[in-house]
């Protein structure tokens, strides 16, 4: 019988409470960014900066019925997209990344179509793109990029290309991740070695709930360590910084160490949607104090300080972007109805009885009205 003070240890898996645990791998270290990628950051940058703050007055003016936003995250999205390879790579974004579609090279008259409530899904073709349709359910992108990825070492049957895997990055915020389905992500990325990067904007708000009062102990990355992911955070709003990590993540993903998160601290200088007033919940000091330096201007500064560029080439580019805003705006209004048979085409490869019943029925009463 045992007594206090004598206890013994268990056989069994009793015995592996308190045993050391393996460390989790450090990312691989890439090459710096180079100085043309930085103008190539500013150039997307820049636009994405005009598409976003010109897609503001779109809705106002009743062009757009609703917008979510990016103020001041560009440098976490572009940054983030340049670390993939478009063309074997697959992003799973939420409502808010305009950046990564755009640096993804995805039509942006066919990617604002879907702000218009015209269609269920996205115009741009995913397939050819590699990069998803706008996800509206909170992290219900990181399910979708989990399986993706999944596939990809299915199909490798326990060899590593020798390209390496194709990765997938999905895109979360702060307040995301305290749903379950971020839980069961990074769960089974993290048993089953999944090639993803779990890309966590940490703007420091969940809608109207800063994030300390919603992500216990400040960090989405320091989560990892209990799925055996390694993570790193990073300034969200030091383009190059954030590209050198997302690249040292994929690169981690894509030799078949398994799954990354980086985490970018950043800051939503604007509303979190056109619906959202943000004067409810915080200052207009509060906001000028937190968001920090412009992450536009920063880069830059940086740009011009290494002489990676001119002024006359930085200008340029924001003339580009300006006259980018300008031909979205006009091929969005030029953009007309769906037609309303694609609700039933593009539901099953094999559409099942039940929906030629109802598609039958919608004929019937669409031509009578």
């Amino acid at each position: 019988m045992q007594t206090l003070g004598t206890r013994t240890t268990a056989a069994g898996r009793a015995g592996l409470a308190g045993a050391p645990r393996e460390p989790l791998a450090e990312l691989p270290a890439v090459a710096p960014v180079a100085p043309n990628e930085l103008v190539e950051l500013y150039r997307l940058m820049t636009s994405v900066r005009q598409l976003d703050v010109a897609a503001i007055s779109w809705q106002r003016q009743g062009i757009l019925p609703a917008y979510a936003p990016e103020l001041g995250q560009e440098a976490a999205q572009v940054g983030s997209a340049l670390a993939l390879d478009p063309s074997r790579d697959f992003a799973f974004p939420t409502y808010r990344e305009l950046g990564v579609a755009r640096a993804f090279g995805v039509d942006m008259v066919e990617y604002m179509s879907t702000h218009k409530a015209t269609w269920h899904g996205g115009l741009w073709d995913a397939a050819t793109t590699h990069v998803a349709p706008i996800q509206a359910v909170v992290a219900g992108s990181v399910l979708h990029a989990v399986g993706w990825a999944h596939g990809q070492t299915l199909e490798a049957h326990g060899e590593l290309p020798a390209q390496g895997l194709a990765v997938a990055i999905t895109y979360l915020g702060d307040g995301a991740s305290s749903q379950g389905d971020v839980h069961e992500a990074m769960n089974f990325a993290g048993v089953f070695k999944a090639p993803v990067v779990f890309f966590v904007q940490n703007n420091g708000w969940a809608i109207s709930v800063p994030t300390e009062k919603q992500v216990a102990g400040g960090s989405v990355a320091a989560r990892g360590a209990g799925y055996g992911i390694t993570a790193v955070q990073v300034d969200g709003n030091d383009a190059a910084a954030v590209l050198e990590a997302t690249r040292r993540a994929v690169a981690h993903a894509r030799s078949g160490h398994g799954p990354a998160i980086v985490e970018a601290m950043t800051y939503r200088r604007g509303p979190h949607a056109t619906s959202d007033d943000p004067g409810r919940y915080r200052t207009l000091d509060e906001e000028r104090e937190d968001a920090g330096q412009d992450p536009l201007a920063r880069l830059r500064e940086l740009i011009l300080a290494e002489g990676a560029a001119t002024e006359e080439i930085l200008a340029e580019a924001d003339a580009a972007g300006a006259a980018e805003a300008e031909r979205v705006r006009l091929g969005v209004i030029a953009l007309g109805p769906r037609p309303g048979a694609e609700m039933f085409d593009l539901v099953f490869q094999e559409p099942t009885d039940e929906l030629l019943r109802q598609r039958a029925n919608w004929r019937e009463e669409s031509e009578h009205e």
